[in-house]
C-alpha cells in the first residue's frame, strides 16, 4: 500500500536498472518517498503485430528483476497498463504525488507523450522533471561554433571527443540511494504478459555484460559475420539495463573503434532531436523525388532472405530468426533493397523496426537512410555495392552464409532476382534523372 504522505513517482521508461541512473538519483535525492513506476504503453504495444515479440518479452523479464530487486530492499514497483495519461491522471487522483522523474526520451512520439504528461502534472501543481541518461551528450551538448548542429559525423565526432575529455563522465549512483524508495509490506501483483496481449518466449536474451575480449578485437573482427565479433549490448542500450556511462568507462582503454560506435549512435540521436521530420521522410529533401519501383513481389523474397544473393538472404534469415543482424550486412541487404531493387527505404526500415530486438528509431533511420543515399552522412548514390564481392571479402569461408542457408549448393536455391550490373546501371540512371528534374 502506498503511503497517504506526499510521494515522487520515478517513471522507468528506457532506464531499466537502478545503478546509474540519472532522473532516479535525483528523485532518491529530492527527500521525498519514491514510489518506482512503469508502465506497460498501450499505445506502442497496440502497434506491434507480433504478439510473440521477444522486445516485450525482454521487457517484462526486466520488469520482473526490478520488482524482485525492489521487494528485497522492502519496496516495490508499481506496474500499469494503459495510456500514460490516464495512468497519470488516476495515480495524482490517488496519492499525494509532488514530483514525477523521468529521463529523456528523443523520438517525436516520446516527446509529444512526456508534454501530455507534463501539463497534467503542472495542472495540477506537481513538478515534472527529466534528465539526460541515454547519452553521453545530447541535445545542444555538441553544436557548431555558430550553436547549430552538425549534419556530418566527423566534425561532430571531434567536437564530442574534445568535449569529453574536457568534461569526464558523471555518474549518478542512485543504487547508493536506495534507501529514498518507499517502504511497503504490500507486495503488489503483476500483471502478466497474457493479460497485455503477449506470449511467453523461451528466448536467450545476449548478457548485459561487455565481453572485453570482442570489445579488445572489435577493430579487427566486427566486419566479418561468420564470427562472434560483435557486442550485442544493442538491446541492453536500447532498453536502458546497461549504463552508457559505465560502458564508456569500461571500453575507453580498450577499444577506440568501439567508443565510435556509441559516438555514431548520439549523432543519430541528435539528428532525430533537431530535424525530427527524418521519422518520416529523408534528410536530404531533394531525395523525395527519387522513383522507386516497389514491386511488392521482390519486396517479399528480400524480407524471406530469397533473393538469390547469399550473403543477402543469411542476414534476412538471422534476422527473422533471431531478431539480429550483424552490423556489416544491415548495410548490405539494406543497399541491396534501396538500390538493387529500387524499393523505398521506409519499408526496409519498417520491416528492421518490426524484427529488430535492439530496434531504436534514431539509429535504424539514420543507417536506412545512410544505405540509401539519402541521410546525413550518406553512402553517396552511386555508391552501389556488389553483394557477391561483400560476401568474398567479408565471409570468405562462407561461414555464415553456410549457416543460414543450407541449401545454398541444391538446386532449392534460387537464382538471383536481378544482375547486379543491370541493378547498378538502373539506379545511377534512376537518381540522376530523379534529382536532376
Amino acid at each position: 500500500m502506498i503511503t497517504k504522505s506526499e510521494i515522487a513517482i520515478f517513471w522507468f521508461r528506457r532506464d531499466l536498472r537502478l545503478n546509474d541512473n540519472a532522473a532516479l538519483f535525483h528523485a532518491l535525492k529530492s527527500g521525498l518517498p519514491v514510489v518506482p513506476l512503469f508502465i506497460f504503453d498501450t499505445e506502442i504495444l497496440e502497434k506491434i503485430e507480433d504478439k510473440n515479440d521477444n522486445r516485450v518479452a525482454f521487457i517484462y523479464q526486466s520488469i520482473l528483476t526490478l520488482k524482485k530487486e525492489l521487494n528485497e530492499i522492502g519496496s516495490d514497483l508499481i506496474v500499469e497498463f494503459g495510456r500514460p495519461t490516464e495512468i497519470f491522471k488516476k495515480l495524482i487522483s490517488r496519492y499525494s504525488v509532488k514530483n514525477i522523474f523521468a529521463n529523456d526520451d528523443y523520438e517525436p512520439a516520446a516527446i509529444a507523450r512526456d508534454e501530455y504528461v507534463k501539463n497534467i502534472a503542472h495542472a495540477n501543481g506537481i513538478a515534472f522533471q527529466s534528465y539526460k541518461d541515454q547519452c553521453i551528450f545530447d541535445k545542444n551538448d555538441v553544436l557548431k561554433d555558430d550553436g547549430t548542429p552538425y549534419t556530418v559525423f566527423t566534425p561532430y565526432s571531434k567536437k564530442w571527443r574534445t568535449k569529453f575529455l574536457q568534461q569526464g563522465l558523471t555518474f549518478f549512483p542512485s543504487e547508493q540511494n536506495l534507501s529514498g524508495f518507499y517502504q511497503t509490506n504490500s507486495i503488489e501483483p503483476i500483471i502478466s504478459l497474457e493479460e497485455i496481449g503477449f506470449q511467453k518466449t523461451n528466448f536467450k536474451f545476449p548478457s548485459p555484460k561487455a565481453d572485453e575480449t570482442i570489445i579488445k578485437n572489435y577493430l579487427s573482427q566486427r566486419d566479418f559475420p561468420g564470427i562472434n565479433g560483435t557486442s550485442h549490448l544493442g538491446i541492453h542500450l536500447r532498453f536502458g539495463t546497461i549504463s552508457i556511462r559505465e560502458l564508456v568507462k569500461k571500453i575507453l582503454t580498450i577499444s577506440d573503434t568501439f567508443l565510435n560506435e556509441l559516438i555514431w549512435r548520439e549523432f543519430y540521436k541528435m539528428i532525430l532531436f533537431h530535424f525530427p521530420h527524418v521519422a518520416e521522410k529523408p534528410f536530404k529533401k531533394d531525395y523525395e523525388k527519387i522513383l522507386c519501383l516497389n514491386d511488392e513481389n521482390e519486396f517479399e523474397k528480400w524480407c524471406e532472405g530469397k533473393t538469390g544473393y547469399p550473403i543477402v538472404d543469411a542476414g534476412m534469415r538471422e534476422l527473422n530468426e533471431t531478431g539480429f543482424m550483424h552490423n556489416r550486412v544491415r548495410m548490405i541487404t539494406a543497399g541491396f533493397l534501396t538500390k538493387h531493387l529500387l524499393i523505398d527505404w521506409r519499408w526496409g526500415e519498417a520491416w528492421f523496426a518490426k524484427k529488430l530486438l535492439d530496434f531504436d528509431l534514431s539509429a535504424n533511420n539514420g543507417g536506412w537512410q545512410w544505405a540509401a543515399g539519402c541521410g546525413t552522412d550518406a553512402a553517396p548514390y552511386f555508391r552501389v555495392f556488389n553483394p557477391t564481392l561483400q560476401a568474398q571479402k567479408f565471409d570468405k569461408k562462407n561461414l555464415y552464409i553456410n549457416k543460414w542457408i543450407p541449401e545454398i549448393s541444391t538446386l532449392e536455391y534460387p537464382f538471383p532476382i536481378i544482375e547486379h550490373e543491370f541493378a547498378r546501371k538502373r539506379c545511377l540512371s534512376f537518381y540522376k534523372k530523379s534529382l536532376n528534374k
